[in-house]
């Protein structure tokens, strides 16, 4: 059973790109907190508690977002659904808090892990991966963390599609015409260009007495 985390947050007042830039000089981040009822709440959360977090929920851990306002605390349970962050610096800028409802299901990409060696490497062959990501659909509070891709019995040619995948209880994969997420292929050589004579010639030709007299 996954640990219950949360998170507190405050609603803010302030909004456009000066409020929020000064929320930022105070180490805080602007967010918004939504579902799927219509709610939107404007909030801002500390940056260090927020990475530390993302850091063990990602997008795929459902948690407890306590949002302090004038009324009191509410708790929601949520899930962060979009990080933005600084250009140039390793700090988030912007964060979306998304409300769920634990009785119903929810669509999600989660991450694929690829692990083992695959036959058709031994044969000369490279892993391409076409996927990383999975769409999933399942309650809340069944969303993996990951789903594990074994390609040790791939050979050369073969692929491993969306259905090949086993899911665990609750979760079930969106097809997309059932497209492959991974295969091992045969690698392409790039061809090398090699200069021709003549272009070998118009680089080295000596200047004529015409181009010579218009220098």
């Amino acid at each position: 059973m996954k640990e219950t985390l949360s998170l507190a947050v405050k609603t803010r007042a302030g909004r456009g790109k000066g409020a929020n830039r000064k929320l930022r000089a105070t180490d805080m981040v602007p967010g918004v907190y939504y579902d799927a009822t219509g709610v939107n709440i404007p909030v801002m959360v500390e940056h260090m508690p927020l990475r530390k977090l993302f850091s063990k929920t990602a997008s795929s851990h459902v948690f407890e977002l306590q949002i302090d306002s004038e009324n009191g605390r509410e708790t929601k349970p949520s899930l962060i659904w979009q990080l933005q962050y600084h250009p140039t610096k390793s700090l988030i800028t912007h964060v979306d808090f998304y409300g769920v409802d634990l009785t119903k299901e929810i669509t999600v990409h989660i991450p694929i892990e690829f692990v083992g060696k695959a036959a058709g490497m031994v044969q000369g062959g490279v892993l391409e991966v076409y996927r990383d990501t999975l769409e999933v659909t399942c309650l809340p509070l069944a969303i993996p963390d990951k789903v594990t891709v074994d390609v040790t019995a791939l050979n050369l040619n073969e692929h491993i599609k969306v259905a090949d995948i086993p899911m665990p209880a609750g979760v079930k994969a969106i097809y997309e015409d059932n497209f492959a997420v991974v295969g091992v292929v045969i690698p392409t050589e790039e061809p090398v260009e090699e200069e021709t004579p003549a272009e070998e010639g118009a680089e080295e030709a000596p200047a004529t007495e015409e181009t010579a007299s218009a220098e």
